[in-house]
C-alpha cells in the first residue's frame, strides 16, 4: 500500500473532472479551481485538457495543481473560447510517478481527438494489454488508463458514446472516468459504484462532472446527482444523456467516508461528516473506556472523536496541533528524518497534560506514525492514551486505486489487537466492527475488502511474484 510517511496513511487514489459549457467561456480557469478543490486526492501530477470545438489543448505536469498551473501556464492555453474541459490529479496508483504517466491523456482517432482521465484501477488492464499489443497496439505509457482509451479508439464502426460503454464492459475494476472530444464531454462510473462521480450544474446551463462535490461548488455549480453505478453521461449541444451500461451492483469504497473525501462531500447520498461523527458514537458504544478528554488524530480523525465524545459524554478538546505548511511534497530520506516529520507536523497541546486521553484517528495501516503519537501525547504528560479507531483492521491489499504492496505490510495482517496495542504502546486500542462501520455510513452495500478480502469488483490475474507480495 502506498502510504504518507507523515501520516502512515493510505494515500488517496486520484479526482477527477469534467466540465461541458453551452456557452464559450474559460475552461482552463474553471477546471483549475476544480482541480484545486480535488488536491486532497492526489499530489502527485496534475492535467488539464480544454477543447473549443476546433482547437485542443492540454497541460501536464508532476507536481501540486498551483505549482503545475502557475500564471504563465495557465495565459499559455489561450482557449478563452472553450466549450469542454477536463482535468485529473493524480497519485501512481498504477504506473511508476513520471510524467508522461500525468493525465488526460489524449490521442488521434478516427473519432477526432480525444482526451481521457480516470480514478481507481482496471483489474483486467494488463490481460486486455496483453490481448491489444499481439494486435499491434502501441502504448506509450505504463498506466491502465491507456488501456480504456485504445479500447475506445479501436472501436472503429461506433459512435464515442457506444464505443465507451462497450469499453467499460470490457474492462472490469473499481473506476470513474471523465473523457472528451472536441465537442462533447462523457462521464461513466463502474457498476459497483466503488469509485465515485457526481453530477453539477451551473446557472449558466454548463455542466459539470466530478470525483466530490467540493469540485462542483468551487466552480459555481449545484449537485444534481450521483452518477450511478454502471452508467453512462454524456453531454453535447444537445443537452445531458444517460446510458445504463451495466447493472448497478452497488458496493462504494468504505474508505470514502472514513478518509478519502473532503468532510464537506455526500457521496450517494451520504453525507460524510455526519457519517464520521456516527462512526465515533457508534465506536464509543462499542468500545467505552473511562478517560478526561477525547482527542483526535487531525484532520481525519475530527469527525469521529466529535461522535465519541458526544456518546461517552466525555469532553473533546483540540490535544493535537497540526502545522498547516507541513504539506505531504517532502519526502524524508532516512526512518530518522521520517519520525523528525511526524513532530514537524504534529505537536501537542496543553489539552492533554496530567489527562487520560482517548486519542480517536481513522486507521492505523503501519502503526509506526501511531506509535510516534502515542509518544508524543505521553511526552506531553498525558496519563493514559487509549487509541480507538474508526475503521475496523486493514487485513488485506485494495485492487480499486489503492496500491498495495505485500501485505506483510499491513500490521493487523500479521498481528492481533492486543500485539497492535502493545506495538504502538497504548494503553488500550480498539477498532469499529465491520458492522457498526457499515451502519454509521447508512447500511447500503459497501466494499470492505481492505478489511475483509472480499472483492466484489473482481481481482487482477496474479502471477507468482504477485501472490507473493500478496500473501506478503
Amino acid at each position: 500500500m502506498i502510504f504518507d510517511p507523515a501520516t502512515d496513511k493510505p494515500q488517496d487514489e486520484c479526482g477527477v473532472f469534467g466540465i461541458y459549457s453551452p456557452q464559450p467561456q474559460d475552461l482552463a480557469w474553471m477546471t483549475y479551481l476544480g482541480l484545486f478543490a480535488l488536491q486532497h486526492r492526489g499530489q502527485e501530477a496534475a492535467g488539464i485538457c480544454v477543447s473549443n470545438g476546433e482547437k485542443l489543448h492540454v497541460e501536464k505536469d508532476l507536481g501540486l495543481v498551483t505549482q503545475v498551473f502557475t500564471p504563465e501556464r495557465m495565459a499559455s492555453f489561450s482557449l478563452p473560447d472553450a466549450r469542454v474541459g477536463i482535468g485529473h490529479v493524480r497519485y501512481s496508483t498504477t504506473g511508476s510517478n513520471l510524467r508522461f504517466n500525468a493525465q488526460p491523456l489524449n490521442t488521434r482517432t478516427n473519432k477526432g481527438i480525444l482526451g481521457f482521465a480516470h480514478n481507481g484501477n482496471f483489474v483486467n488492464a494488463l490481460e486486455v494489454r496483453a490481448e491489444m499489443l499481439e494486435e499491434g497496439a502501441l502504448f506509450q505509457t505504463t498506466n491502465d488508463s491507456e488501456v480504456m482509451l485504445n479500447l475506445i479508439a479501436r472501436e472503429s464502426g461506433k459512435d464515442l458514446v457506444e464505443a465507451a460503454a462497450h469499453a467499460m464492459q470490457r474492462l472490469k475494476g473499481g473506476y470513474a472516468c471523465v473523457l472528451m472530444s472536441r465537442t462533447q464531454l462523457i462521464g461513466f462510473r463502474d457498476p459497483n459504484g466503488v469509485r465515485p462521480l457526481v453530477l453539477g450544474q451551473r446557472e449558466d446551463g454548463a455542466y459539470v462532472l466530478a470525483s466530490e462535490p467540493c469540485a462542483l461548488y468551487a466552480v459555481g455549480a449545484r449537485l444534481l446527482r450521483d452518477v450511478q453505478p454502471g452508467e453512462l453521461v454524456s453531454i453535447d449541444e444537445q443537452g445531458l444523456h444517460s446510458l445504463m451500461v451495466e447493472p448497478a451492483q452497488p458496493t462504494p469504497c468504505s474508505f470514502e467516508w472514513i478518509y478519502f473525501a473532503r468532510s464537506d462531500s455526500q457521496l450517494d447520498g451520504v453525507d460524510v461528516h455526519e457519517s464520521r461523527i456516527r462512526m465515533g458514537e457508534q465506536l464509543a458504544r462499542e468500545k467505552p473506556v473511562e478517560a478526561d478528554v477525547v482527542v483526535p488524530v487531525p484532520d481525519s480523525g475530527i469527525g469521529a472523536a466529535i461522535g465519541y465524545a458526544r456518546e461517552s459524554g466525555i469532553p473533546f478538546d483540540y490535544g493535537l496541533y497540526k502545522n498547516p505548511y507541513a504539506g505531504r511534497t517532502f519526502i524524508a530520506p532516512t526512518q530518522e528524518a521520517r519520525e523528525l516529520k511526524v513532530k514537524m507536523k504534529l505537536s501537542p497541546t496543553s489539552a492533554i497534560r496530567g489527562k487520560r486521553v482517548v486519542l480517536v484517528d481513522d486507521s492505523i495501516v503501519r502503526g509506526t506514525t501511531s506509535r510516534q503519537i502515542v509518544n508524543l501525547l505521553r511526552e506531553a504528560g498525558a496519563a493514559e492514551v487509549h487509541f480507538r479507531v474508526s475503521s475496523p483492521p486493514i487485513t488485506h491489499p485494495c485492487f480499486y486505486g489503492i496500491d498495495t504492496a505485500a501485505r506483510k505490510e499491513l500490521v493487523a495482517s500479521t498481528h492481533s489487537v492486543e500485539e497492535i496495542r502493545d506495538l504502538i504502546g497504548a494503553d488500550t486500542l480498539a477498532f469499529i466492527s465491520e458492522g457498526g462501520l457499515r451502519e454509521a455510513i447508512g447500511g447500503q452495500g459497501l466494499c470492505g475488502a481492505c478489511f475483509t478480502g472480499d472483492y466484489p469488483a473482481g481481482v487482477p490475474l496474479l502471477n507468482d511474484v504477485d501472490k507473493l507480495a500478496l500473501e506478503g
